[in-house]
């Protein structure tokens, strides 16, 4: 299934309110563990994955990549991403991330930002990935953590109070659907274990390098009210995996 609720005004509306829309990467608690992962940019062909406004475009630029393209499925989210963006090298292409076709070792460094999750077939995806990397490439992404995205509700227990007594995780073997709400409407995600993840990659070829389950800094643990909850289950999957 091909989801695009970025289209939709009601959900883009607040979806350019979130802080890390406004602020960009530096508002994504998850960001300063994303960016260690990516290798050096500098003179790299880079394909960005579901990217949004176009933030980890303009980062690649400015650690002196060569060219980035951005992939989305969402005219709105492009249409913010161009305007931001004020460089040639850059381009923007509105597709599907299923149905990308590129020539086989185009890139260098393909990325993608907390957008595979809303992808039904992981393993395809990484066998077009692998096609389109030059040997030696690398590619780096991030999702939902399989904890978080385990059950449909994905939410806190609370008590009568409304305290949050512990996150729960149910039904995390069985793979598929999760019908879930995610800012004004409901969205579908697709929940695959750890293992499914690992064992995709390294089936389809590529050798992994890193797996992290970053927690924010500490500059907004200190800052952002409740954020001390995030050290009590991990919300993203970070992989970086290198093509052989």
């Amino acid at each position: 299934m091909k989801q695009n609720k970025y289209d939709d005004m009601q959900f883009f509306s607040a979806y350019e309110k979130m802080p890390r829309s406004v602020q960009g990467l530096d508002a994504a608690g998850e960001w300063h563990v994303l960016k260690t992962l990516l290798p050096d940019l500098k003179n790299k062909h880079v394909l960005d994955l579901g990217c949004g406004f176009g933030w980890h475009c303009r980062y690649a630029r400015a650690q002196q990549a060569k060219s980035v393209i951005g992939v989305d499925i969402s005219e709105k989210m492009l249409e913010k991403a161009q305007k931001k963006t004020d460089d040639p090298f850059i381009s923007y292409l509105k597709i599907p991330i299923e149905d990308i076709q590129f020539s086989a070792s185009q890139f260098d460094v393909v990325l993608s930002s907390l957008a595979i999750h809303y992808l039904q077939n992981f393993e395809a995806l990484c066998k077009k990935v692998y096609t389109y990397l030059k040997p030696g490439g690398s590619f780096v992404f991030s999702v939902e953590h399989p904890i978080f995205t385990s059950r449909h509700e994905q939410d806190w227990y609370n008590d009568e109070q409304g305290n949050r007594l512990h996150w729960p995780v149910d039904h995390y073997q069985t793979e598929g659907i999760r019908e879930t709400t995610f800012l004004t409407e409901n969205v579908i995600k697709y929940h695959r274990t750890l293992s499914t993840y690992m064992n995709d990659l390294i089936q389809v070829g590529f050798t992994i390098r890193a797996v992290k389950e970053p927690i924010p800094s500490e500059e907004m643990l200190q800052t952002i009210p409740g954020m001390q909850d995030e050290l009590r289950r991990p919300m993203f999957l970070m992989i970086m995996a290198e093509k052989k």
